[in-house]
């Protein structure tokens, strides 16, 4: 039998992890291009340490039209005192940098999607050698993972903190113990449609407490949604033990997407019309947008019925949709 031989990551910190103080550094992944044969890609990274206890891992850009990660974690590496910390906290604003750089949901480099590229390779893709890093070197490090999604440029969502349903109950419990502590105006019983690859499943294979959030969507971010995420991230660092002082408290509703019925999805493409607005109760059987045919007049729209009672938790974002494309998430 033939052993297979991991070859090293070729990315390189600027940052001692294991050192007590703060840095604020990069990650370098070398890139050889048109424009620079020797070329990197700079990750930006902060590490605080304040001697042991738990590791957090923050990171936001997994997307990167995704920006009240990005507008928090920014903010935290620059405002977090060392006297506030007992432990460790690594801070990654921008997972994917050059999607975030460039301002999209996929690399612009390789059209890598960092959140279907775990376990990574270090022989692979940009985005591939990047998952691979944070797969071998980062998250073996962290006890909690707080991974920061919105709905990007097509997708505007409720702003939720959520968790997944594991079969290890305990795990499971301590991840809806931090969404609790984020203190987002929802909480959400996360289904994922496809979780191979994703940044989440590789965290919680490994045991890891790991919680994630969607907190709007359009391609931009509000007062409300960074607010929202700024609040949440000092939340669950004193939840952790991490950051000294109380949790926020504030009220959230909980909510559960317990099937594949939460999904609705186009059949045909076309201009959209909202039916029912964000946060609104809907019935099953109750159409929840309509979809023009745009290549002719006095054609009829198609409905996109809700398949279960509850409210809408996303929609669709901007006004076109094309077939194949979730046009609304229900949830109970």
């Amino acid at each position: 039998m033939t052993e297979t031989i991991l070859r090293p990551s070729p990315i390189s910190a600027s940052v001692d992890f294991s050192a007590n103080g703060v840095q604020h550094g990069f990650l370098r992944l070398p890139y050889s291009r048109d424009d620079s044969a020797w070329g990197s890609v700079m990750i930006p990274i902060t590490v605080i340490r304040n001697g042991d206890g738990p590791t957090a891992l923050l990171t936001g850009g997994n997307h990167g039209d995704e920006y009240e990660g990005p507008i928090a974690l920014f903010d935290l590496a620059r405002t977090l005192e060392l006297n506030e910390v007992r432990g460790r906290v690594i801070i990654v604003p921008a997972m994917n940098y050059p999607a975030f750089a460039a301002g999209t949901r996929t690399s612009p480099i390789d059209k890598g999607n960092m959140n279907r590229s775990f376990p990574g390779r270090p022989d692979g893709t940009v985005t591939q050698k990047i998952a691979d890093y944070f797969q071998r070197e980062l998250l073996p490090l962290a006890d909690i993972v707080l991974d920061f999604h919105s709905g990007g440029k097509t997708l505007d969502f409720l702003p939720f903190c959520a968790a997944h349903i594991l079969p290890d109950k305990e795990q499971e419990a301590r991840a809806f113990e931090l969404v609790k502590a984020f203190g987002a105006p929802w909480s959400m019983k996360m289904l994922e449609i496809d979780a191979v690859g994703m940044y989440d499943t590789a965290a919680e294979e490994m045991g890891k407490v790991f919680i994630t959030t969607e907190l709007g969507g359009g391609g931009t971010a509000t007062a409300r949604s960074a607010g929202i995420a700024k609040r949440g991230v000092r939340n669950v660092l004193r939840a952790a033990g991490i950051l000294k002082g109380a949790v926020e408290i504030s009220g959230t509703e909980w909510l559960d997407m317990p099937d594949g019925d939460c999904f609705l999805f186009a059949e045909d493409g076309g201009l959209i019309e909202p039916l029912v607005d964000l946060g609104e109760k809907v019935r099953k059987g109750d159409a929840v947008a309509r979809i023009y045919p745009i290549g002719r007049t006095g054609a009829d729209p198609v409905a996109i019925k809700a398949k279960m009672d509850g409210l809408l938790a996303a929609r669709h974002f901007p006004g076109l949709v094309k077939q194949g494309d979730c046009v609304a998430v229900v949830a109970v």
